[in-house]
């Protein structure tokens, strides 16, 4: 019924259009989530907006019996760390509906009352996010609303908020000019493009010249319907369909990168290597080398143990224009061992998922982002132990 509700109120409808998280709960209770305001301490944090919603049937009354709402966070305060006169601070925090928490209680009422409920839930919303804006511009008020109409060409679909709230919009700046290319969608690379699609960088080239297959789909991120299954895609355009309703910026290539076609590879500035050894890979290293490219080569290495149990190491290996030297002493540019243990084991996804952390931590590294005071260009992770081992430092 709660789909109805949205469309059959205006009210309703107009603060989801107009961007704010809004939910309606056992058909009781409307829920504003991701409110923010600034707590004592005078840190900008998110709350939780509640009121009891009356009804005639399907349709929203007006809400002049109740003009009070909930909340849930901590009380309230104003950009000196003043508690804002709201109403009742509460204790302790109680469940009032089906996962609706609550702790305090508050009253204000306009002359005359609320008109509908989007007076009433919007009123209330400003009042707490005001003083968050003070302490933070950057504050996003409204979590779904619309790119701004002087940013039309965000590379995302929708805004993230998440770095203008925390404060690090400036290091994700770093990132922005980024093109990059996804060699390999294999599971750990992946594993990569979900992390790198959640980045502003301005492309993600990826290649990869298989289909999308049952074995895929246990060490990739996500889950495919089987009816993706059945249609067999091929992967670039498989992981392609679920990220671009993130990021713009995706650009699919059903290829395998050799010396024939290594050329598209031009313009790219960083690159994940997470294809077979051979002599393709050779080329392709060759190519990101003569354009100035800098790139991380990931590997794995599994083997099954004599207890039936599998031992495994992780490897990431950075090359730089300044250190070309440590890819090529690192890594293997024979042919693929047919038949090894990783090739037919497709239990590995939280391996290929923390091969992909490592390789995207270290571009960020690279890049800025994160502190870097190793300067490590090779990595190694060891299953057993639970060692991580940094070697070639730049």
């Amino acid at each position: 019924m709660s789909q109805r509700l949205f469309s059959r109120n205006e009210d309703l409808r107009q603060l989801r259009a107009d961007g704010y998280f809004t939910q309606i709960v056992d058909e009781k209770f409307l829920v504003i989530r991701q409110v923010p305001y600034v707590n004592e301490k005078r840190e900008v944090a998110l709350g939780t907006l509640v009121a009891a919603l009356e009804l005639a049937g399907d349709l929203t009354r007006k809400p002049l019996r109740d003009h009070q709402v909930y909340f849930d966070g901590d009380y309230p305060c104003d950009a000196q760390g003043v508690k804002l006169q709201l109403g009742r601070e509460g204790a302790q925090r109680r469940e009032i509906g089906p996962g609706v928490w609550v702790r305090h209680h508050f009253s204000q009422k306009p002359n005359g009352g609320y008109t509908d409920y989007h007076q009433k839930m919007t009123t209330y919303h400003a009042m707490l996010a005001a003083p968050a804006h003070v302490m933070n511009p950057e504050v996003k008020s409204r979590q779904f609303a619309a790119p701004a109409d002087n940013d039309p060409d965000s590379i995302f679909e929708y805004p993230d908020t998440a770095s203008g709230r925390t404060g690090t919009a400036a290091l994700a700046a770093l990132l922005e000019k980024e093109v990059v290319a996804i060699i390999g969608l294999g599971g750990t690379g992946s594993y990569i493009l979900d992390k790198v699609a959640k980045t502003p960088v301005s492309e993600i080239r990826m290649f990869d010249e298989d289909e999308f297959l049952n074995h895929n789909a246990f060490r990739a991120p996500g889950a495919a319907s089987l009816e993706e299954l059945r249609e067999a895609p091929k992967k670039v355009d498989y992981f392609k369909n679920i990220y671009s309703r993130m990021h713009r910026g995706l650009v699919a290539h059903p290829v395998r990168l050799s010396a024939v076609n290594v050329h598209l590879l031009d313009g790219v500035t960083f690159a994940f290597v997470a294809m077979d050894d051979g002599p393709d890979k050779l080329a392709v290293i060759e190519k990101l080398e003569a354009i100035g490219a800098s790139f991380i080569d990931v590997g794995m290495g599994l083997n099954l143990e004599e207890d039936n149990s599998l031992g495994g190491i992780l490897r990431v290996t950075v090359s730089t224009p300044e250190r070309r030297d440590v890819v090529r002493n690192r890594v293997s540019f024979a042919e693929k061992e047919a038949g090894g243990i990783y090739e037919t084991n497709i239990q590995v996804a939280d391996l290929n998922s923390l091969n992909a952390d490592l390789a995207v931590i270290k571009w960020k590294k690279l890049r800025g982002y994160y502190r870097d005071l190793d300067k490590e260009l090779h990595s190694s992770y060891t299953t057993d132990g639970n060692t991580l081992i940094n070697k070639d430092r730049a």
